[in-house]
């Protein structure tokens, strides 16, 4: 099943893939300006950037509600378009897993990962969240934020100004239609990849896993357990982020988006 995508920019290719009921908008918004300048934000390296909806959100199709045939969707849709060319992965909370998964079973095509407050086991039931910080909530921080999004911002945020609120309610604001009904069927029946748990299966390339220390939703101590399959993997968790980092420390997101390219720039 082939998924929309949206392809930005020439040279090396740049696989993003965003979290779950985001799409490639929301995405594009946040990584666009790690590569305002392509010709230096790593070392004169080009990028090609591919920001791909996964099924059932923006213009891609809903199918088979499990991760199995998503990330077979996400392979699938890369053969089409880029065929066997090497390619980097970028992924954000659910678009992390799958971030994994692929390198897992295309190592000898992907060639870095950076992976955002991810999923690393991704059963709610299965993660670790000790050890997250509590926010501080700013007087009033939600004021601006619409109030079918107040529950789960409220939740998933961990820098709680009004600033960074603004900015992640913007973000979910561009998203595109959902299948809300495949999106309800594809947790509970079959979220996990078969592979989840293969720690033998080390990633050779450069790896960055960022993370937020207020993160309540992934946490950041499974990102940090999993840094043993990554011989070439750094780990850096920030203490006033959340589950949308991207968006609540953006600055320092783009500066290690930028910094983690210019490490896989040959």
């Amino acid at each position: 099943m082939p998924l929309s995508a949206t392809i930005l920019g020439a040279g090396r290719p740049v696989v993003l893939l965003p979290g779950f009921a985001l799409d490639s908008s929301v995405m594009t918004l946040a990584c666009e300006p790690a590569f305002a300048d392509p010709a230096t934000a790593a070392g004169g390296e080009r990028w090609q950037r591919i920001y791909l909806d996964l099924p059932g959100t923006g213009g891609s199709p809903a199918g088979e509600p499990t991760s199995e045939a998503v990330l077979s969707a996400v392979q699938d849709t890369l053969g089409d378009l880029i065929g066997d060319t090497p390619y980097l992965i970028v992924g954000h909370s659910y678009g992390g897993y799958l971030a994994a998964g692929l390198a897992r079973r295309n190592s000898a095509q992907a060639a870095g990962l950076f992976l955002v407050c991810i999923g690393a086991k991704i059963s709610p039931d299965d993660r670790d969240l000790s050890g997250v910080l509590p926010s501080t909530p700013e007087p009033g921080w939600l004021e601006g934020v619409p109030e079918p999004l107040r529950e789960h911002v409220s939740h998933a945020v961990g820098q709680q100004t009004r600033a960074a609120a603004d900015r992640v309610a913007a973000a979910l604001g561009r998203r595109g239609p959902l299948d809300e009904e495949y999106l309800d069927a594809l947790r509970p029946a079959g979220y996990r990849l078969r592979d989840e748990s293969a720690a033998e299966q080390c990633f050779p390339g450069p790896v960055t896993l960022l993370t937020g220390r207020r993160d309540r939703i992934a946490g950041y101590r499974d990102a940090l357990a999993s840094l043993s399959r990554y011989p070439h993997g750094s780990f850096t968790a920030l203490a006033d982020a959340g589950h949308y980092l991207p968006f609540e420390q953006p600055e320092t997101f783009v500066t290690s988006l930028r910094s983690w390219l210019a490490s896989c720039a040959t």
